[in-house]
């Protein structure tokens, strides 16, 4: 079952949460609409909402509620993408130009706050106070993951287990949410909720090591963004923290000092290195490791379409080349 072939499975409910999110995005301030659209028409994986469905789907879920989660879900994604944009100088991505390079700083960070708080709202209408909880500690997590992100950003002595934090926090939290909210919405044991926010856990990892992987490998047509834009921001991912570890001391000076100060001047030594040290296969390893505890963590749930289907969104993650 390819990513098409899943999509497929939830096209109904996939349209519903899309409709959903058009009728939601609407408001009386123009340049809301604009900028919201633009982001929301951007060509999007929509991975988080695909979890949340599909969660449901395999606790056996048959109410309405998951679409208005999903989108929320999405809402959260989308705004997170916009303030990351502002915070890192994003100029591109998807193959696209950011929202921030089109309408500046002030107004991406704006709408942004607008899309969270319009996902707040639509919190309420599911009614259910444990899914509002998990959507406060979620975006709680989130916001800390972006400080220290923040905090490691320029800092060649960022170690592996902070940088793992970061992608806790930052990226794998979300998709924990989403697939255990899928669980609660279905009203499922204590067991099978744990087991798939394990699963959204360790999914939402690979898919960050995967990313990472991506910055030093994939094309800039495959990625949608500028080979490289990790190192030019002096974010520390773990390829630079791997070669940093195993490199000669003169190829950890220029990888330390590019961390330092951003830019892409050392980019062909950066590269060299990385394949040098094998600090893209160390992260591939990690990746699939997380995705073998994403498919581990499913074994309680009962032999469904959707199972497979969560299953092999796994084996995306860390088979992807965008």
């Amino acid at each position: 079952m390819d990513i098409k072939q899943i999509r497929a499975l939830i096209a109904n409910d996939l349209q519903a949460v899309n409709n959903l999110i058009k009728q939601q995005l609407q408001s009386d301030v123009v340049l809301i609409n604009q900028l919201a659209c633009y982001i929301t028409n951007g060509g999007g994986k929509q991975l988080r909402p695909a979890i949340l469905i599909l969660a449901a789907q395999a606790c056996c879920y048959t109410g309405e509620k998951h679409i208005n989660a999903a989108a929320m879900i999405e809402f959260i994604h989308t705004a997170t993408i916009l303030h990351d944009d502002v915070v890192d100088e994003s100029r591109l991505r998807r193959g696209r130009e950011t929202a921030n390079s089109i309408w500046g700083n002030q107004t991406s960070v704006l709408v942004g706050d607008f899309l969270y708080s319009r996902s707040f709202q639509m919190m309420v209408g599911i009614g259910s106070m444990r899914v509002m909880k998990i959507m406060a500690d979620t975006t709680n997590t989130i916001a800390e993951g972006e400080v220290m992100q923040l905090l490691n950003c320029h800092d060649p002595d960022t170690t592996e287990d902070r940088y793992m934090a970061v992608i806790h926090s930052k990226t794998a939290k979300l998709f924990e949410a989403a697939a255990q909210i899928g669980a609660v919405l279905a009203d499922q044991s204590t067991e099978g909720e744990l087991a798939l926010a394990h699963y959204g856990l360790h999914l939402g990892t690979a898919f960050q090591l995967i990313d990472d992987v991506l910055d030093y490998s994939a094309s800039s047509t495959e990625l949608g963004k500028n080979i490289g834009d990790d190192l030019a921001e002096g974010k520390p991912t773990l390829p630079l923290i791997h070669a940093i570890r195993h490199g000669t001391p003169e190829e950890a000076r220029i990888i330390r000092e590019a961390i330092e100060n951003g830019g892409l001047e050392y980019i062909d030594v950066v590269t060299r290195t990385i394949e040098s040290t094998g600090a893209l296969e160390y992260t591939m390893h990690l990746a699939t490791k997380e995705a073998n505890q994403a498919i581990a963590s499913l074994s309680v749930l009962p032999e469904l379409p959707a199972k497979d289907a969560l299953v092999n969104l796994a084996h995306f993650a860390v088979n992807r080349r965008y």
